[in-house]
């Protein structure tokens, strides 16, 4: 798959570009792009943020308008910015360059989470009916969204806080809504699953075509061991990485390698993919949960294997959480932010 590269601007061309290559700053680092679009969105309208490369601490913020870009050049460039924690920011001016021969080298695509080897994943297929499908859509189509920049979503049990990453225990919404509740028994009956919690928390996400997810650890500190998605409408792929360094957040970013925006060229990191068709629960655990990185590409068609796979014109996704309320102590500190503050 051949994919857009952003570039360095040849000299005279900075200003009349509207996109800026953001280094110290994306999900690996606690900030959603969410969050950066709206930090930058006091300079101009922002079209989108994009990750630059596979450290998710680099970021193409794409404006409107190539003045937007210039005056958020120079206001931010090499400075704390206060509506990201006061984060110091290396930025460039970049431009797209059309593609070439030279594309990202895919990653194999498993039908079974057995094929991953990732200890703790596993992908149960119909976990629930076509009927009991439409039943779901239904009930949160009734209910109120909220809308983010390129997604919509519902909370019950507890309010996720995308800018913290993490719930408020003392903003308790209520129980789980009723039309989820024949999902929490079937969990709890399943043989296969290898804990049982009193989950409490549940995320309802629902994605537009070719809008995805950016890759991240859901935080130690907020959720216990056991997180469940059950996708519902259309199909994705959702890929795995992990940081062979050691370390959840990537090397920081110097001047020298802002430039490099080839994720193959990075041997540090390891990737794995998996197919996620309609009506599948998976479930992260372990390590899956602890210490991989899960990620859903920005596509409109998914190659799998041979075939090429068009996404449904939606994907809605319920992930199923317990709220953790003490201390992270997981085998895996150097993932965990509550081990990294003690």
């Amino acid at each position: 798959m051949v994919m857009p590269r952003f570039v360095r601007p040849k000299e005279g061309d900075s200003e009349s570009s509207p996109n800026l290559y953001v280094a110290n700053c994306g999900p690996a680092v606690g900030l959603s792009f969410d969050t950066i679009a709206s930090a930058f969105s006091s300079f101009g309208e922002v079209k989108g943020v994009y990750a630059a490369d596979e450290s998710g601490a680099r970021v193409i913020v794409s404006f409107l308008e190539p003045a937007s870009a210039h005056s958020a050049f120079i206001a931010l460039n090499g400075r704390p910015c206060p509506h990201l924690g006061g984060r110091s920011l290396h930025i460039r001016h970049s431009i797209l360059q059309p593609p070439s021969s030279r594309g990202m080298a895919s990653v194999p695509v498993s039908l079974n989470a057995s094929d991953l080897n990732i200890p703790g994943l596993y992908l149960f297929h119909d976990f629930i009916s076509a009927v009991e499908e439409e039943q779901l859509l239904q009930a949160v189509d009734t209910g109120s969204w909220i809308s983010l920049s390129k997604r919509r979503v519902q909370h019950y049990g507890y309010k996720f806080c995308y800018d913290t990453r993490n719930v408020d225990t003392k903003q308790h919404l209520g129980a789980l809504p009723s039309f989820v509740s024949f999902i929490l028994e079937r969990i709890s009956l399943s043989p296969d699953i290898p804990e049982k919690l009193d989950l409490d928390q549940l995320t309802v996400n629902e994605y537009p075509p070719g809008v995805g997810l950016s890759p991240h650890i859901d935080t130690h500190s907020a959720f216990e061991g056991l997180i469940f998605s059950l996708s519902l409408a259309g199909p994705c792929i959702m890929e795995f990485r992990r940081y062979t360094a050691g370390s959840w957040v990537p090397k920081p970013a110097s001047i020298s390698d802002m430039e490099v925006e080839n994720p193959n060229s990075c041997s540090e990191v390891s990737r794995k993919a998996i197919y996620l068709p309609p009506r599948s629960m998976l479930l992260l655990s372990g390590e899956a949960r602890c210490a991989w990185h899960h990620y859903i590409p920005h596509h409109k068609i998914d190659k799998v294997n041979e075939t090429m796979i068009r996404r449904g014109s939606r994907r809605v996704s319920f992930t199923f959480r317990k709220v953790r309320r003490g201390p992270c102590q997981c085998e895996f500190p150097q993932y965990c932010d509550s081990q990294s503050q003690t």
